[in-house]
């Protein structure tokens, strides 16, 4: 189970990256089930974890504009098991979206300090 905490009206869980050389590197996520892809992050973050990259993916944006964005592929720590997430480098902030949630169910407590859980569904 990935838990976490809302804050400002903000469901946020913590993704841990596991980097080409070995390490860890925890990142904080807004969940944003408008997002369809994986994972969004700012490209300076992208950059600063050295993650592979793919190719530019065509994608529209929320203003209804067109625009390629570079698409990287990184592994994460995803219910204690081990998962690979494509990225996009883009924005402002770190977003996860219902790509990563396939199967599982989000709980989210909407209140300052409310608890998130993400769990594989049963059944």
């Amino acid at each position: 189970m990935i838990s976490g905490f809302v804050t400002d009206l903000h469901a946020i869980v913590r993704i841990i990256f596991l980097l080409p050389n070995g390490s860890r590197f925890p990142i904080e996520f807004v969940l944003d089930t408008g997002f369809t892809g994986d994972l969004c992050l700012p490209e300076e973050a992208v950059k600063l974890i050295g993650i592979p990259f793919l190719y530019n993916l065509p994608a529209r944006l929320a203003d209804n504009s067109s625009r390629l964005l570079p698409l990287y592929k990184a592994n994460v720590l995803w219910n204690d098991k081990e998962r690979i997430a494509h990225v996009l480098a883009t924005g402002e902030r770190p977003l996860l979206g219902t790509g990563m949630l396939a199967s599982h169910e989000l709980i989210i407590q909407f209140a300052e300090g409310g608890l998130v859980t993400i769990d594989t569904m049963q059944g």
